[in-house]
């Protein structure tokens, strides 16, 4: 039996059906789940179904869990509240549509929660009431262009918005414009910041990124090219100032990183490769990221990877293999498994309780 002073509450995301012949998933939805912070075990409490609910985010609170469904725009997606009930369970209090196609990404702030379209290449806010439930969308920008890759880069693809620690500034990683579109909270809607846009790696295909907790630094995983690009703030503004190749010089097959996270410590980069199948792990050193090590994860389709809010554990989502791998951290940063299930199935994304 494991005591509620023993364990971390944390959520997958999965994907329950095929978006293409090659990709998709066969997950029972969206999985409440149990770690033994004493073992690295980890236990399925409940799951609850939901289409392609391939990423999830917590409200500050934990009272209340947001998902999106990954379908194409004739689905017609949408984006789901929940309330987390006493037992980690979920109810699901409504369903708003969202005007775009594959949605891939959902973040939430203050001001309600913001979902990156991947297929259509949009991001738009949905309010949240204070009964948890969401509002139809009130802002809903599209964003222009294409990039040097032609099979990939043809249209944007908005991948991922990410809040600054000032909490008024967002960024939206654009894969097919190799940009981060800029905007900011004016009162409590979304507006365009475009002369705070930041060009990155041409053909890189920015996917994730991260802050430190300042706000100085940015970190930008690359998908297309496995390359981390370092950004920093002068004068208001954000400029790529380096870039480190997650991947080894040595690797020849096809990048495909796919997730990138800070240690709350701040002390320690992990970057995540499909393909490749590792973890990445970088040391901050001031302004520079050095090289420790690279962790196999002996999984295949490392699609996302999430560290608790401790700094202690780091958990790993494989979507074709179905391994999901339990790593404890040491203190320098290197990750040890602990644990490993096949439980569940396709996962992709992972929240951790607040």
């Amino acid at each position: 039996m494991i005591t509620n002073a023993k364990i971390l509450i944390f959520f997958i995301g999965s994907y329950t059906q095929m978006i293409s012949p090659n990709f998709g998933g066969n997950g029972k939805g969206i999985y409440s789940m149990a770690l033994n912070t004493e073992t690295g075990e980890v236990n399925i409490l409940h799951s609850t179904q939901a289409t392609n609910p391939s990423y999830i985010a917590l409200s500050d609170d934990n009272n209340f869990l947001y998902s999106i469904t990954e379908v194409s725009q004739k689905e017609e997606p949408v984006v789901q509240a929940f309330k987390i009930n006493e037992d980690y369970s979920l109810k699901l209090i409504n369903s708003v549509p969202i005007d775009g196609s594959y949605p891939c990404h959902i973040l939430y702030t203050s001001n309600g929660v913001l979902v990156s379209c991947y297929g259509s290449g949009n991001v738009l806010q949905f309010p949240i009431l204070p009964s948890g439930e969401l509002s139809e969308s009130i802002t809903n920008y599209k964003h222009s262009g294409f990039g040097v890759n032609p099979d990939r880069q043809e249209m944007p693809h908005a991948h991922q918005a990410v809040l600054h620690p000032n909490g008024v500034d967002v960024f939206v990683s654009d894969l097919g414009i190799d940009m981060l579109k800029a905007y900011k909270f004016s009162g409590d809607s979304l507006a365009k910041n475009e002369n705070n846009d930041v060009s990155v790696l041409t053909g890189g295909g920015p996917r994730h990124m991260v802050f430190n907790e300042k706000g100085t630094v940015g970190y930008v995983l690359n998908e297309l090219t496995g390359v981390v690009s370092v950004m920093e703030e002068e004068m208001g503004k954000f400029n790529v100032v380096n870039s480190y190749n997650s991947l080894p010089t040595s690797y020849r097959k096809q990048p495909a990183s796919s997730a990138i996270r800070i240690h709350p410590n701040g002390k320690y980069l992990y970057a995540a490769n499909r393909i490749f199948e590792a973890i990445t792990i970088f040391k901050i050193d001031d302004e520079e990221l050095k090289l420790i090590d690279y962790n196999f994860t002996e999984g295949e389709t490392i699609r996302e990877f999430n560290i608790s809010p401790d700094g202690n554990w780091l958990i790993a989502a494989h979507q074709s293999s179905n391994d999901l791998v339990v790593y404890h951290i040491g203190k320098d940063g290197k990750l040890t498994e602990k644990f490993r299930t096949k439980e569940v199935q396709s996962p992709v994304s992972i929240a951790f309780k607040k």
